[in-house]
């Protein structure tokens, strides 16, 4: 055996023989885990905090869409895969500066939705950036044409539903091993 099999073979038998470690490591094992339980308690109890919080964080990331290129991409990721736009509907983009409709915005982008709200056209190979355009000024049967009206808190809630045996077997696999390991 070599040197240096033979120190990596020693420091691991060291750090299994030393209690006090294992017992730190299990007690902050089982604080996590305790701590996910609790948060997903709290959440299924208090859903409609858990909603207002997480459209706190929806509005943040509305108002500051243009300000990070990783919130941009978060939003348009969660807006063409739940096929919605904004939290409650598309005109919500209007609390973003450069979307707002308010007559003295001089920005291009004015009463605008983001790309990511657009419907896409059988067939189209290329997306049509400026299909959004214009759209908080039409009436809602106009702007079904183009956009998804329905807003992105409505959809998770719905993929939530139609997915809670997922979202079960997703968060049980994630406890059995934080309990099996705080053991």
């Amino acid at each position: 055996m070599s040197i240096g099999v033979y120190a990596k073979v020693q420091k691991a038998t060291a750090l299994r023989e030393n209690i006090q470690l294992l017992k730190i490591f299990s007690f902050s094992l089982t604080l996590v885990f305790l701590t996910q339980m609790v948060i997903a308690i709290l959440g299924f109890f208090y859903s409609d905090q858990t909603r207002d919080a997480l459209g706190k964080f929806v509005k943040k990331a509305i108002v500051h869409y243009r300000d990070d290129l990783d919130l941009q991409n978060l939003m348009d990721y969660i807006q063409k895969e739940f096929k919605c736009c904004g939290w409650n509907n598309y005109t919500d983009w209007s609390w973003n500066l450069y979307f707002n409709c308010t007559p003295s915005n001089p920005s291009t982008e004015r009463c605008a939705v983001p790309f990511s709200c657009c419907t896409p056209l059988p067939g189209e190979t290329v997306i049509n950036t400026m299909c959004g355009f214009g759209i908080q000024t039409q009436n809602h049967l106009d702007a079904t044409k183009s956009i998804y009206l329905v807003g992105c808190a409505d959809r998770a809630v719905i993929w939530i539903e139609s997915h809670l045996l997922l979202v079960g077997a997703l968060t049980l696999g994630l406890a059995l091993p934080q309990v099996k390991f705080s053991l």
